[in-house]
């Protein structure tokens, strides 16, 4: 079912959400056309745009780009686009694409080192730009935005987008596809057992136990298997209960009665919906399950969902229907977290800037993003049709618990949830018993690091 409803709510949005947890939203900076020289729009306008093609000119010199990212469709095709200039004379363009979680180690261990970087176009999020803005490691890009607004029509990408990745008055990253955890159901399962869309975990909880008999291999599938899943999953239910990571001092604030009371919803959802299974389940097996139809309903990003409504993928494209996340306590906000994909060019890249932002626009401009619109929720205004899940995705960005704060101590906050809340999924801890450890961890590394005095 196609949805028509305007981005430009999810991204006005996803601008708020950002502020509100990271401080004021960014303006991304205007053209500066007091002092421009001629020959800027000169060369601008030099050469012919030729469509599905890369519309960069070749360099002066051989130059090798190294391009990595973590895959899932929409940003694959972006990617793509990118790739492309590979076709351009001098211009050899390598894309590797890892798991999220091995792109977030290459990238850490590459450039803390401060020496050059092995990669000179990165894909990140607000989350990722946490660690990467604050440390210096990817470079503002005012000048440039500013240099090209025109002819990429980049006040197109609403000023707030930018938020999540800005940094002290300074735009770093590119905005790509908005996201989140959205909810995709079996209709006609639903239809035929008589019950509503869940809008809390209760009625998640509820609807599984009303499936239970009806073969499925799971009734309801949320991404709990692994560290990283559970630690962003328990940010969602800890601000649907009304907590944060932390106080206005940095010191621990999830370790609470709402941390507690998010985690213990968590695993009675677990308990009810999955049991042991949950290991099993990450996003991907959650995606292939309710395609074959051994899922009923489940939480997944919205961003790897394509294949849902992709006739060739699933036999029950007719009959997936998409709701915004529900919420962990019932009146709290909608446990799904606001995320916009970047691109961004790490500091020490060995390249030049002008030609790699150049490259990032062939991804970010109108006719591919346009192009792309099946696949996410793209991150221009003018583009207000798209995917069947984008409703969903606006309501959840819209009711929903906000994005990462960008704060340098979060990635300590996460490293400490990380060894702590696979002991409550396995019984080996209770929630309390593991959130207390969890903070002890993290007061004492955020004291070594003298992020809190």
């Amino acid at each position: 079912m196609k949805r028509k409803l305007s981005l430009i709510v999810l991204l006005t949005t996803v601008a708020l959400v950002v502020a509100a947890c990271g401080g004021a939203a960014t303006e991304a900076p205007a053209a500066d056309t007091t002092d421009a020289p001629e020959a800027v729009a000169t060369e601008a306008m030099a050469m012919e745009k030729v469509a599905g093609e890369c519309n960069v000119e070749p360099p002066a010199e051989a130059v090798e780009v190294n391009v990595l990212h973590w895959p899932f469709e929409s940003i694959d095709f972006l990617v793509a686009e990118i790739k492309k200039c590979d076709d351009v004379e001098n211009i050899t363009v390598n894309v590797q694409a890892l798991d999220f979680t091995a792109v977030i180690e290459q990238v850490n261990l590459a450039l803390s080192a401060g020496d050059a970087s092995p990669f000179d176009i990165l894909h990140g999020t607000s989350a990722e730009f946490s660690v990467w803005g604050p440390n210096g490691w990817v470079m503002p890009l005012d000048d440039l935005i500013a240099k090209y607004s025109d002819e990429y029509d980049l006040t197109d990408i609403p000023a707030g987008a930018f938020s999540g990745a800005s940094f002290e008055g300074q735009v770093y990253g590119i905005p790509l596809i908005g996201d989140s955890q959205v909810i995709a159901y079996r209709s006609d399962v639903f239809e035929a057992a008589g019950i509503s869309v869940p809008t809390t975990y209760d009625e998640i909880i509820a609807a599984c136990g009303a499936l239970a008999d009806q073969g499925f291999d799971v009734q309801f599938e949320i991404d709990f298997s692994a560290d990283w899943a559970q630690e962003i999953e328990f940010l969602a239910a800890l601000r649907s209960y009304g907590g944060d990571y932390l106080n206005a001092d940095n010191t621990p604030a999830f370790a609470g009665p709402e941390g507690v009371a998010g985690l213990e919803k968590m695993i009675a959802v677990r308990d009810a919906c999955m049991g042991d299974a949950y290991l099993a389940f990450g996003f991907e097996a959650g995606e292939s399950g309710i395609n074959n139809g051994t899922i009923a309903f489940g939480s997944f990003w919205a961003t790897s969902m394509a294949s849902m409504w992709n006739t060739e993928e699933t036999d029950f494209a007719d009959v997936i229907k998409f709701a915004p996340a529900a919420a962990a306590k019932t009146g709290g906000p909608l446990a799904g977290t606001a995320w916009l994909n970047y691109l961004f060019i790490p500091t020490t890249t060995t390249n030049d800037p002008d030609l790699l932002f150049r490259m990032i626009m062939e991804a970010a401009d109108h006719e591919s993003m346009l192009a792309g619109a099946n696949l996410g929720v793209m991150a221009r205004s003018s583009i207000t049709e798209g995917v069947p899940n984008m409703a969903a995705v606006n309501a959840t960005i819209a009711n929903g618990v906000g994005a990462y704060e960008i704060n340098a101590a979060i990635p300590l906050v996460q490293a400490a949830l990380f060894g702590e809340l696979p002991f409550v999924f396995d019984g080996s801890k209770t929630a309390q018993e593991a959130l207390d450890a969890a903070a002890a961890a993290y007061l004492a590394e955020a004291t070594t690091q003298g992020m809190i005095k």
